[in-house]
């Protein structure tokens, strides 16, 4: 029986997109299955592998998506989302890898459940663009999601307050708009397939939120308030202000309320 950490290893050092999709899954069921064991013997790699395609830029490089309502805007849109969802199968995979040593199994249910979700995203979109005659690969994209992982490599409590609690809940701002452009557009698929992954991301989201406020109610130092440190946190480790319009409704039922993050945002106004 090979540990947990050796099998994320394995996946998270698969580069093509379809193994990957179908090696995520079978870590996260033969965890499921009690085929691993419940040790963290193997070192993550600094970096996922990565496919040939797409040619990773600098967001500031991206080019833009095209004309709106343009069948181009729609394919650039949809693969923003489907390399979105490829980095947080990484994300995910990795958030168990790093950090499960020392955590009950709930820990590794919990994110080997979201990394095979996120995998499972990921292949919805590419069989889209593919009907759409284009794949994943076709355009170029940028790693800013693993760069948030770099910086959060040391400290569970930053990855946490990062990726599911700042990058995962600017998704839940963004989706209904996103969703409502696809509509008007006529894609129904591909608005039925953001929809599905817009209400598990609010479930993501939610699992951040009970695992990073689970670690602020046990800090070692003794109990921390949980929304002064996830401010501090943010105002650490995030590149740029975190910007409105927010999702609250979402976002409260995720358990991140605007208490957390209203006066981030209006500090960053203020400055502006």
């Amino acid at each position: 029986m090979i540990s947990v950490a050796e099998a994320i290893r394995g996946a998270l050092l698969t580069a093509d997109p379809s193994r990957k999709i179908m090696t995520t899954r079978k870590v996260a069921r033969d965890w499921r299955l009690g085929r691993l064991a419940h040790a963290f013997d193997t070192v993550m790699p600094d970096r996922p592998a990565r496919p040939d395609t797409p040619i990773l830029l600098q967001p500031s490089q991206m080019p833009k998506r095209g004309k709106a309502g343009s069948a181009a805007k729609r394919v650039a849109l949809l693969h923003a989302l489907a390399h979105i969802e490829f980095s947080a199968i990484d994300l995910a995979l990795d958030m168990v890898g790093r950090f499960g040593a020392g955590q009950p199994p709930a820990f590794i249910d919990d994110w080997l459940a979201v990394a095979a979700d996120e995998a499972m995203h990921f292949a919805l979109l590419d069989r889209r663009l593919r009907r759409l005659g284009s794949h994943y690969g076709s355009l170029p994209a940028h790693d800013g999601l693993w760069e948030a992982a770099e910086v959060t490599a040391h400290d569970v409590l930053a990855r946490l307050a990062i990726v599911p609690l700042v990058l995962e809940a600017r998704g839940l701002d963004v989706s209904p708009a996103t969703i409502e452009r696809l509509r008007k557009g006529d894609d129904l698929i591909s608005a039925r397939i953001v929809t599905r992954i817009y209400h598990d991301e609010i479930r993501h989201v939610a699992t951040g939120f009970r695992w990073f406020s689970s670690y602020c109610a046990n800090h070692p130092s003794g109990a921390i308030d949980s929304i002064l440190t996830w401010q501090s946190l943010v105002r650490t480790w995030f590149r740029g202000p975190l910007k409105p319009p927010f999702n609250d409704s979402a976002r409260e039922s995720a358990g991140l309320t605007r208490l957390y993050y209203q006066g981030l945002a209006t500090q960053a106004a203020d400055r502006q």
